[in-house]
């Protein structure tokens, strides 16, 4: 509708200046015959971004190129949380108004992509849905996630700097036409350790301003959230079924499927975000997620100082310090020192006061010294090792007042100077979370199917996340060897030591307990075992081993000399076994079958394997092989017997030997 400004005539502003109701013509508008753009029309939206034009009349009788209306954004500025959507409000202003005889509650359909300026909106409760209008009003977006708005019945482009047709777009950080120098991406995976004693755990912490935030987790367990807002205000959600809402005022998009839940928040966070795990099956779960956390500790550039002299010429200095984007406030350095993007600016100098100093003066006033310089400030030393690795500790460190001069040089003040800010903490708790326990595994079948012999399990140091990993107490250690019986009778019961394991178990059992990890008292790491130095019959391995810290404060490993870790050092060497080579006319060697199952013992029982001869040659001539015959007989009468009654695990190995070695006759 027009306003009342744009019927007066044009001939009552022969003058026209730039506070008159009419923009004067350009030579352009006069070659075209278009009278002056009239004034712009009141905002369609009081809030959220709305659409204003202006008119102009063609003053020919013929017609003029170009437009008659121009549009331009208006009322850029968020709308409260309680103004719900423009594009709902439009729907339910038909919820008076008979469709088809009756009355509807009508929802906002959005995002439709082949008509998104058309008022669609669907019945509360059913599958009916109806174009209430042609052309939603002036300023509704186009679509949920977009800055373009409809005008006219048309969707029309809009940047992030509000303008139309401006292809100006944010960057990761929310930064409108930025350089991502904002922002850092996070990424990362996490994987479930199931442990009897805990229920949940934390996936990662999302710090208020991040966005694009998106998890994936695959697995039967289940994700939740816990947030804290600047406030200290702490809730919880349970992300119990598929959907879109708000959790303290952050738009969230769950999605809930059989063995997969997918979490998108577009963000800014408008609070500190805890994403969680609730284990809820035997299996493990895995999360994937990314997102694009705020550098929120920025340098910022202070104003110049005072002169350094009041006439006669002098100089002044700006400086930098570290500012929380959170909390709108100065803080130590160190924060600012976190971020390796974050390069401190340069004190910047400039001459002052340049004008000669009055006659009756004689001298250059020098202004004192505090009023150009940086104010004294808290600094701290590093802190102290934990002094204790798990379980609770504290660490401490020194404060002091110090003060910078013009030079840059640091010495240190009363601390009275720096008591315009609080004074940092010097005591702080470390090392909160549990310390390492052992976990025993499930006990091996019995080394023996009669009489007494041994079974093994693997005993694991298990940390608070649930890893392996070494600082567990060897005194509380659980036993990984025991005696078993077997109840059924030996048919030749003797009184002798227990038989020991065979492979695997007993070889599962010794690698696992040498495994160790990296503690901060220095310990022997082995590194992994080299492969066997021959493809076949025995060889040897090599390993390292390194004596070596975990240092607390930077969480990094050290080497050490090796006479700074005490016990006893791990082997770097030992005798493999690769199987027995191929072609080889081996007879039977009863050291590599030791070497190979570990220090057996004789076993006396009734049946047992024996080699009996050899096969047939596999060639006549040219070179063939023969295998040897593995048979089970009973020991006392010498006769073979079925093959179930021996063990099985104890049959020997394959013995392969050449034969047939003369060369064939030409055919």
């Amino acid at each position: 509708m027009l306003k009342c400004s744009f019927l007066i005539p044009f001939f009552l502003f022969p003058f026209p200046s730039p506070q008159s109701s009419r923009t004067a013509r350009s030579e352009e508008d006069r070659d075209s015959l278009w009278d002056a753009w009239g004034l712009w029309s009141e905002c369609s939206r009081t809030c959220g971004g709305g659409a204003s034009y202006s008119l102009r009349r063609c003053l020919s009788s013929k017609t003029c190129e170009g437009r008659n209306i121009r549009y331009r954004t208006c009322s850029n500025v968020d709308c409260p949380p309680e103004a719900g959507d423009f594009r709902a409000q439009q729907c339910s202003a038909h919820n008076d108004v008979k469709y088809q005889g009756q009355l509807y509650e009508w929802l906002p359909i959005s995002n439709d992509p082949e008509n998104p300026c058309s008022l669609k909106c669907q019945a509360r409760g059913t599958a009916l849905v109806v174009e209430l209008a042609p052309k939603v009003l002036d300023g509704t977006r186009c679509y949920t996630e977009s800055l373009d708005m409809c005008i006219s019945g048309l969707c029309q482009i809009v940047g992030c700097d509000h303008q139309l047709g401006s292809a100006v777009k944010e960057d990761n950080c929310g930064v409108c036409n930025g350089d991502g120098s904002t922002c850092r991406l996070v990424r990362g995976q996490y994987k479930s350790q199931l442990s009897a004693s805990k229920l949940d755990d934390t996936v990662v912490a999302i710090p208020y301003g991040s966005r694009q935030i998106r998890l994936v987790l695959k697995g039967p367990d289940h994700l939740y959230l816990e947030t804290k807002t600047l406030q200290g205000v702490k809730s919880e959600n349970s992300l119990s079924t598929t959907g879109s809402f708000l959790v303290e005022n952050s738009s969230i998009d769950f999605q809930k499927f059989p063995d997969k839940e997918i979490l998108r928040i577009s963000g800014p966070l408008t609070a500190d975000f805890t994403i969680k795990i609730h284990y809820a099956g035997a299996a493990d779960s895995s999360v994937q997620f990314i997102f694009y956390q705020p550098i929120i500790h920025r340098w910022r550039e202070t104003d110049f100082f005072p002169c350094s002299a009041s006439c006669g010429g002098g100089y002044q200095l700006t400086s930098a310090e570290c500012f929380d984007l959170r909390s709108n406030r100065v803080v130590a350095d160190q924060y600012c020192h976190y971020y390796p993007e974050n390069i401190k600016p340069k004190p910047k100098l400039q001459e002052c006061n340049l004008d000669p100093c009055p006659a009756s003066d004689g001298y250059k006033q020098i202004m004192p010294y505090d009023l150009y310089h940086p104010l004294p400030r808290w600094e701290s030393t590093p802190w102290t090792a934990c002094s204790s690795s798990c379980g609770g500790g504290i660490q401490s460190r020194s404060v002091s007042c110090v003060e910078e001069d013009i030079q840059g040089h640091i010495s240190p003040v009363e601390e009275w100077k720096c008591m315009y800010t609080p004074k940092m903490p010097v005591v702080q708790p470390c090392n909160i979370f549990d310390c390492p326990k052992w976990l025993a595994q499930e006990w091996s079948p019995c080394t023996v199917t009669c009489g007494q012999g041994l079974r093994y399990r693997v005993v694991l140091c298990i940390d608070h996340r649930g890893m392996h990993t070494g600082g567990c107490s060897t005194k509380t250690k659980p036993h990984i060897k025991e005696e078993c019986v077997v109840p059924t009778p030996c048919y030749k019961p003797k009184e002798k030591l227990p038989v020991e394991a065979k492979l695997p178990w007993y070889k599962q059992a010794q690698e696992l307990e040498e495994g160790a990890a990296v503690s901060e008292e220095p310990s022997f790491i082995p590194e992994a075992w080299s492969t066997c130095s021959v493809t076949c019959g025995v060889g040897s391995q090599m390993r390292l081993v390194k004596c070596q810290v975990l240092l607390s404060f930077s969480q990094s490993v050290a080497d050490l000399p090796m006479d700074e870790c005490e016990g006893p050092k791990p082997v770097s060497h030992r005798a493999c076994y690769s199987g027995p080579c191929s072609g080889e006319a081996a007879e039977y060697a009863p050291e590599e079958t030791q070497l190979l199952y570990g220090s057996l013992q004789e076993f006396d029982e009734l049946y047992d394997w024996e080699y009996e001869g050899f096969t047939e040659c596999s060639e006549s001539c040219g070179g063939g092989v023969q295998e040897a015959v593995v048979t089970c007989l009973n020991k006392q009468t010498r006769e073979i017997a079925d093959e179930t009654l021996c063990v099985s695990s104890r049959r020997p190995p394959q013995l392969l030997k050449s034969c047939s070695l003369d060369p064939c006759p030409p055919r």
